[in-house]
């Protein structure tokens, strides 16, 4: 049925390049009214099914200003007809309610570079597909189609034709595969292969099969990647147009063009570009130096996002839209409606709310707690937004003690499972839900799967040492010979040493008032606790490092697209760099074949046996919840992160001047904030 879909898709695309201009005007379809349309994905379309499904031929038309807008597009070239930037294949978008208006600026808030700046991005993210607004159907995006052999090894790939970067250059399969051939395999890119692209410990390979189809071919199983595809922050596709011309691979005078300048060599100038690294809110060029970046003759690499960045300053970004955008409207507009996006950076939270309750903030919802809403509720009116709840995935703060700490007593100390169900009974978690969220949580034990989208998690699981017992958690604190010899309200430590936890965390990752709450229910049972703000950049450099006593952060990365196709939660660390977990020791033993690090007990050994075999497995088989069963058991007998509040609700807020703003499903990460609903078909009333 697919290929019949795609002959005709074909087909349809043709005639509508033989008859030129339209013949009939098409409806202007909203998923407010839809006209009778029936779209194979919910509220999308390809051209040919649009325009056989409404019998009309879509005329396009542009942004008037976007000639201005690409002309602050620092190695763009002057624009050709909207036709003929628009893919022959554009992706067809039923607006929520209405044919939006060209215009405006949005404004969002990051705390920093690198730091809290997902909410923003997630808003001009593009990837191969997404995940539709229900969080259940997966959806074309910048893939017009995909296809599986019978055991999931072979993945297949169709683009569009005529797709281009944001510099007018044709985008191919052939960008694929140089991302992975010539990036992520590359050794003077990556020094090792990153793991998220391994599997069971070997690359895929990808080929470019003609201009629009490229194969993926795993060394197992992989069937949870196209959910990587559709939540995460990585894109499988780079410019190897621009790239490539600093490779000698490709070009003799590689270095000597880099030469030029001011560089070392080529690899220095893709470094300067790519920086070994998926995540597209590294700093840009423009902000690691600027002038080398003019002279290099672009601000940052050509994009597929809706927006490009223009500006990157310690204070900010600055995008404007994509003249070579894949998407329009049902009215036949080239999508994105916004013409601007002004990233701020803020890191204190009273100068964030004092910014959202001066209407200065057009979209808000990673970093808004439950503590922040009645504040920001009493000035809905003055600012001119509007603050909801939704439900979250992911947003149970944990608290998991360094397993391989340096200090070999306090590693001892946190390797005692009566230590770890001390501290967990010793918290009170109605009253952490009734303080700081405002009782619209359940107290809950830590999991490494978000159990509101997996069948294998238990109630036994969640109500796990979770009841607040601070007579029980003085008790297996005694037992471990932790006393308080001097009584100065502080157990000593084996070597005599008082026991004091340094707590280090970021306003990022868990509101403020969750830590001064822990700090005093540790506190109480003696063992003592100072905590500390710091910014996110430190928080994660400390816990990277192995520096840190206790990592604090949300459990998100936990939601079942992302564990049915990427581990990092269930094995150590148990995180990656943006969220580290516990046991750096644990994984340094494990990557080194046993030549370094600390050896892990059996039971840890055995979650990286039963997480390769889980990722194998279609997400929901028999055999797949078996395995997670197993990883969750061992994961909440061992309390390797111990949860606090999970099912909570989230508040989430937009300036009424936003439209095309319907309420989110869920605020997650882990279907990567804005992407299911579609920021592009957002618009501006002005």
């Amino acid at each position: 049925m697919r290929l019949m879909f795609q002959t005709s898709l074909l087909a349809g695309v043709a005639a509508f390049a033989l008859t030129g201009a339209a013949e009939a005007a098409c409806p202007a379809v909203t998923v407010a009214d839809m006209q009778g349309l029936e779209p194979t994905y919910p509220q999308q379309f390809e051209l040919a099914e649009f325009e056989a499904a409404a019998d009309c031929d879509l005329a396009f038309s542009e942004n008037p200003a976007i000639a201005d807008l690409n002309g602050r597009i620092l190695g763009n070239g002057d624009l050709l007809p909207v036709d003929e930037r628009l893919p022959a294949e554009p992706l067809v978008v039923a607006p929520y309610d209405a044919i939006g208006q060209y215009g405006g600026v949005l404004t969002g808030l990051s705390k920093a570079t690198e730091s809290g700046t997902s909410d923003v991005l997630s808003i001009r993210h593009v990837n191969f597909v997404r995940y539709s607004d229900d969080l259940q159907t997966l959806v074309p995006n910048v893939a017009k189609a995909w296809e599986w052999n019978g055991d999931y090894t072979v993945l297949t790939i169709t683009l569009r034709e005529g797709h281009k970067w944001s510099d007018g250059h044709p985008f191919t399969a052939e960008d694929v595969v140089f991302w992975h051939n010539d990036l992520i395999l590359n050794p003077d890119v990556y020094t090792k292969t990153p793991d998220r692209w391994l599997f069971a410990g070997e690359p895929a390979t990808v080929e470019a099969l003609d201009a629009v189809t490229v194969r993926f071919t795993f060394p197992v199983p992989t069937p949870g990647i196209m959910n990587r595809f559709a939540v995460d922050y990585g894109q499988p596709f780079q410019p190897m147009h621009f790239l490539s011309q600093y490779m000698p691979k490709y070009n003799d005078n590689a270095d000597a063009l880099a030469a030029e300048h001011g560089f070392e060599n080529g690899a220095a100038v893709v470094d300067f570009y790519y920086g070994g690294s998926d995540w597209k809110d590294v700093p840009s060029p423009l902000l690691k130096d600027d002038a080398k970046a003019v002279a290099l003759g672009r601000a940052v690499v050509p994009t597929l996002e809706s927006h490009i960045v223009i500006e990157d300053t310690s204070e900010g970004r600055h995008l404007v839209a994509n003249p070579y955008f894949h998407q329009v409207d049902t009215a036949g507009n080239q999508l994105p409606y916004i013409n601007e996006i002004n990233e701020e950076y803020v890191q204190e939270k009273e100068v964030q709310n004092l910014k959202i309750m001066n209407g200065e903030v057009s979209w808000k919802q990673q970093a808004v707690f439950l503590e922040d809403f009645p504040l920001l509720k009493e000035n809905e009116g003055q600012g001119n937004y509007t603050i909801s709840f939704a439900p979250t995935f992911g947003e149970n703060i944990f608290y998991a003690f360094n397993r391989t700490h340096q200090d070999e007593v306090l590693r001892e100390i946190f390797n005692d499972i009566r230590f770890l169900r001390a501290m967990s009974i010793a918290m009170n978690r109605d009253e952490i839900n009734e303080i700081v969220y405002l009782g619209q949580g359940v107290p809950m034990q830590a999991t490494p799967a978000e159990h509101k989208t997996v069948a294998f998690v238990t109630e036994e699981h969640l109500t796990q040492d979770i009841d607040y017992d601070p007579d029980r958690a003085n008790a297996l604190l005694d037992e471990m010979g932790l006393t308080d010899s001097d009584g100065d309200g502080v157990r000593e430590r084996p070597d005599g040493q008082p026991l004091v936890i340094r707590l280090l965390y970021s306003t990022q990752g868990a509101p403020e008032k969750i830590h001064e709450l822990v700090r005093d229910y540790w506190s109480a049972v003696g063992v003592r606790v100072d905590i500390k703000e710091v910014t996110s950049d430190e928080y994660r450099a400390s816990g990277n490092n192995n520096d840190l006593d206790v990592t604090v952060w949300k459990n998100d990365n936990s939601a079942g697209p992302t564990i049915s196709q990427d581990s990092i939660g269930f094995v150590p660390p148990f995180g990656d760099y943006f969220n580290p977990g516990t046991g750096f020791g644990w994984a340094a033993w494990k990557t080194s074949g046993g030549s370094e690090g600390i050896e892990p007990p059996q039971v840890v050994k055995d979650l990286w046996t039963l997480s390769e075999e889980f990722i194998q497995n279609v997400m929901g088989t028999e055999r797949s919840n078996e395995l997670g069963a197993q990883i969750i058991d061992i994961h909440v007998d061992n309390l390797l992160k111990i949860g606090t509040v999970g099912d909570i609700k989230g508040p989430f807020l937009y300036h009424n001047t936003l439209q095309n703003v319907r309420p989110i499903t869920a605020k997650s990460y882990d279907f990567y904030w804005t992407y299911p609903y579609r920021p592009t078909q957002w618009w501006l009333a002005q």
